[in-house]
């Protein structure tokens, strides 16, 4: 009997599941069921199907999809602006998308620029079922983002605390612990006149650096200052301009604790055209979201904040919401890590 040809996809039709079943030998319903992940599918048989539908380069029906299951099968992350640190979009889209590698999720990022809270893109997304679940950051003490999507019930996992007395997932960097540690590393190298560059008022990580601050510097007794008219949002041109301003300044402090790179090479920048000479003995703490600044100054103390890993956990809590019936409500807070 002579040996039976595989039938061929015609390459000008989007494949089907009845394709994979046609190339593969399978049902279609067991081919539904294993590129669903279906445990009860023998491994060898998701294996084949997930190898046949990569090389015919099968994409689910998303609209057929969700008329089915009622699910979008997209996460949804509002990206806003992120001054003081280095390429945060592109490190958290890294680590979110490293978690949804090999689920049926797919990321749609959404960028925020405007100055209303970011309540809009939210509504937008909820009220026109546009994901199954959504991401943000810069979050406030009483966001109203969070409070509108608990009072929806819409899956969503923030970058960031919130002050809200209902129980909400996040993953938070542990900010309090940073300026602390900072500061008590300013003390080791003899600074006694410390200051640190704070968010704007209406973040909440701004009261977790103040409250670790100002911990640290009543428990040495040293000197501190506090800016109230520069923040860690404004252009690095204007932080600039503030620190040759300061370096006029008889009482400069001695020691900078910079919880971004922006912010350290600002004031780096301004204390040198400013040809201040105590510059070199000026000491700073930077909070290091990349490699930047072992390229730049090797020579600098740094806290390390790993933004990939916080995404690759925003992802997983955000999936787990949305799988899982009745998951409880995960919190996460990462530790920063001295690199001195």
């Amino acid at each position: 009997m002579p040996h039976r040809k595989p039938p061929q996809h015609n390459a000008g039709r989007r494949p089907t599941l009845k394709t994979i079943a046609e190339i593969s030998g399978f049902a279609v319903a067991t081919v539904s069921r294993a590129l669903a992940g279906d445990p009860k599918i023998a491994l060898a048989t998701r294996q084949k199907v997930a190898s046949v539908a990569a090389s015919v380069g099968y994409v689910p029906d998303r609209a057929a999809q969700r008329l089915r299951t009622g699910k979008t099968k997209v996460i949804s992350l509002i990206l806003d602006q992120h001054q003081e640190i280095l390429g945060f979009g592109n490190s958290l889209v890294v680590g979110l998308t490293q978690a949804l590698r090999g689920t049926d999720y797919h990321l749609n990022i959404t960028p925020h620029f405007l100055d209303d809270g970011g309540i809009g893109p939210v509504e937008r997304i909820v009220r026109n079922k546009l994901a199954d679940g959504i991401i943000f950051s810069r979050t406030q003490p009483f966001d109203e983002r969070a409070r509108f999507l608990l009072e929806h019930k819409f899956p969503f996992v923030c970058h960031g605390r919130t002050f809200l007395s209902e129980q909400h997932a996040f993953v938070d960097f542990d900010n309090e612990a940073f300026a602390k540690m900072a500061v008590e590393q300013l003390v080791r190298k003899g600074c006694k006149h410390v200051c640190i560059i704070l968010p704007p008022e209406e973040l909440t990580f701004r009261q977790h650096l103040k409250y670790g601050f100002m911990t640290a510097v009543s428990d040495a007794a040293v000197r501190y200052h506090i800016p109230e008219n520069i923040h860690l949002d404004d252009t690095s041109d204007s932080i600039r301009e503030w620190a040759m301003q300061l370096a006029a300044n008889n009482d400069c402090p001695d020691g900078f604790v910079c919880p971004g790179e922006t912010s350290y090479l600002a004031l780096n920048s301004g204390f040198r055209d400013a040809g201040n000479a105590d510059q070199n003995r000026k000491q700073f703490i930077v909070k290091a979201t990349t490699s930047l600044m072992q390229q730049i100054d090797p020579g600098v103390d740094r806290i390390r904040e790993d933004i990939q890993i916080a995404g690759e956990a925003l992802a997983t809590q955000l999936l787990n919401q949305i799988t899982v019936t009745g998951a409880p409500v995960q919190q996460r807070i990462f530790q920063p890590v001295a690199e001195f």
